[in-house]
C-alpha cells in the first residue's frame, strides 16, 4: 500500500516512518517544502498527483497555537485552504484521506471527555482553523477519516516531554499548570492507529477521537516524565503546580482537552495504550539517545 504523508519532519510524520519500517507491505511517501508547500495550493495538487498514492495522511498543518493569533490569515491559508487541496487532490485520485485534527475543536469548557458529536465551539484562532479545515476535507473528499488527537509528544521534535527533560538540565524547580487537563498521546502509538485506519478506509468515513487512554493535567504529566527519566538516569526536576492564570499565553488554552476514544475502539477494534506506559517508552528512548551519560551540572540533589 502506497501512502503519501504531508510534512517531512514533524512528530507524526517521522513516527509513522519509524512504525511502517517494520511493516513490508506499506510504501510511505513524504512531501514537503519547497516541492509541496500547504500555502501554495497548485503545489500541493501537483505533488500529490504526481505520486499517485493510494491513501493520503493530511499530517502536516500550522500549529504555532500563540502565534496563530496574530498570523489569523496564515494560519486560515494553510490549515483550511491546504487541507482542501489535499482532500481535493486525494479525491481527483479517487482515494481517500486521513485528516488529523485537534481537541483545540472544542472550547474545554466541559467537564466530561469530548464525543465526536459534540459542539465544536473553538476559542483560538488555530482551534478554529482546525475546525473549518474538517468541514473543508468533509466537504471536498467523501472519502475521508478524520483523526482528533491532544497533547501529543515523541522521541522527536518539539513537544513538551522533550522541553522537560532539556529544562530539567538547568533547573532544579519547574513551574507546571495543574488546572489544564488532557489525554497525552504518543505520536509513535498515533501512527500505529493511522496505519491500522489506512486499512479500513474503504469501510468507514467520518470523525474519530484517538489519544492516550487515561487522563492527567500538565503537571502530572510532568512528574510523571521526570520519575521515569530519574528511574533510568536522566535529568529531572521538581515540579510546582501553578494556575494558568500564573502563565499567560498569547492564544487560551482548554481547561479540558480529554477525548473519548470509544467510538474509535468501537469501530476499529483498537484501544489507545495507556498513557503511562507511553510516557515511559518515549522517555527511555529519549534518554538513551541524548542523554546516555547524562550527569547533573553541580546538583547534588539530582545525585540523591
Amino acid at each position: 500500500m502506497k501512502i503519501l504523508v504531508t510534512g517531512k519532519s514533524g512528530q507524526v510524520v517521522t513516527s509513522l516512518l519509524e512504525v511502517a519500517a517494520d511493516m513490508d507491505d506499506i510504501e510511505l511517501i513524504t512531501v514537503g517544502r519547497p516541492d509541496f508547500d500547504l500555502a501554495d495550493p497548485p503545489s500541493v495538487r501537483q505533488a500529490i498527483l504526481a505520486a499517485k498514492p493510494e491513501i493520503v495522511v493530511s499530517a502536516a498543518a500550522y500549529t504555532a497555537v500563540d502565534r496563530a493569533e496574530d498570523e489569523r490569515n496564515l494560519a486560515y491559508a494553510i490549515n483550511v485552504m491546504g487541507a482542501a487541496a489535499v482532500a481535493e487532490a486525494a479525491a481527483a485520485l479517487r482515494v481517500p484521506v486521513i485528516h488529523l485534527s485537534t481537541d483545540y475543536v472544542f472550547s474545554g469548557a466541559d467537564p466530561y471527555p469530548y464525543l465526536e458529536d459534540d459542539e465544536a465551539e473553538p476559542k483560538t484562532v488555530y482551534g478554529y482553523t482546525k475546525l473549518r479545515s474538517e468541514r473543508a476535507v468533509a466537504s471536498v473528499n467523501p472519502r475521508h477519516i478524520i483523526l482528533r488527537t491532544s497533547w501529543v509528544y515523541s522521541p522527536f521534535g518539539n513537544n513538551f516531554v522533550r522541553t522537560m527533560l532539556r529544562i530539567a538540565t538547568e533547573r532544579d524547580s519547574i513551574g507546571v499548570v495543574s488546572d489544564q487537563w488532557g489525554n497525552p498521546t504518543s505520536a509513535l502509538d498515533l501512527a500505529a492507529a493511522i496505519l491500522l485506519v489506512a486499512t479500513h478506509t474503504a469501510k468507514y468515513s467520518g470523525i474519530y477521537h484517538v489519544a492516550g487512554m487515561g487522563e492527567t493535567n500538565w503537571s502530572g504529566f510532568a512528574r510523571h516524565i521526570f520519575d521515569v527519566s530519574r528511574a533510568h538516569g536522566g535529568p529531572f526536576a521538581d515540579v510546582e503546580d501553578i494556575l494558568s492564570s500564573d502563565y499567560r499565553t498569547r492564544a487560551r488554552r482548554p481547561a479540558n482537552s480529554c477525548l473519548s476514544t470509544d467510538k474509535f475502539e468501537r469501530v476499529f477494534g483498537w484501544r489507545p495504550p495507556d498513557w503511562q506506559s507511553s510516557v515511559d517508552t518515549v522517555v527511555r528512548h529519549i534518554i538513551d539517545r541524548d542523554y546516555p551519560n547524562y550527569s547533573s551540572p553541580g546538583h547534588d540533589r539530582h545525585k540523591a
